[in-house]
Order: C-alpha cells, then sequence, then structure tokens
C-alpha cells in the first residue's frame, strides 16, 4: 500500500523529508527498490503531502499527536 509506505518513510526519516516534491522524490529513489518511475512518483507525491499535512496540522493544534493525524489523514 502506498499511503502505509509514504507513512512509514515520513516517520523513519522525519528530518530528511522536505515540502520540496524533488527532493523527496530523489529520497523515495534511494530508499526503496521501486522499480518504475511513476509508482515512485507517486510514493513521494505521497510523502510530501503526508509531511505537509502533519507539519501544519502541528503547527495549528500542538497537542494532537502524530496517532491522531494518521487517522484524519486517512
Amino acid at each position: 500500500n502506498i499511503k502505509r509506505v509514504a507513512r512509514e518513510i515520513v516517520e523513519k526519516y522525519p528530518d530528511m523529508i522536505s515540502e520540496d516534491f524533488q527532493k523527496n522524490k530523489e529520497l523515495v529513489q534511494k530508499i526503496t527498490n521501486i522499480p518504475t518511475k511513476r509508482v515512485r512518483n507517486i510514493l513521494a507525491g505521497y510523502v510530501t503531502r503526508y509531511y505537509k499535512v502533519i507539519k501544519y496540522s502541528r503547527k495549528k493544534k500542538p497537542e494532537e499527536d502524530l496517532e491522531n493525524l494518521e487517522e484524519e489523514y486517512n
């Protein structure tokens, strides 16, 4: 499941993820062995979006933890 893998990447490498799709695409290429460019780009897109959701939700609601944000995202 691509969304699950995206969440795992964000949880494992939070300091390496950014809001820049291109940088996230390169990171996904380095840490995964996804053979097709299309799937890799979809995964990088989900990583970028999920990172933004977490980042901006925490600014607005710092008392919520990551698990609550994951529920909202899905």
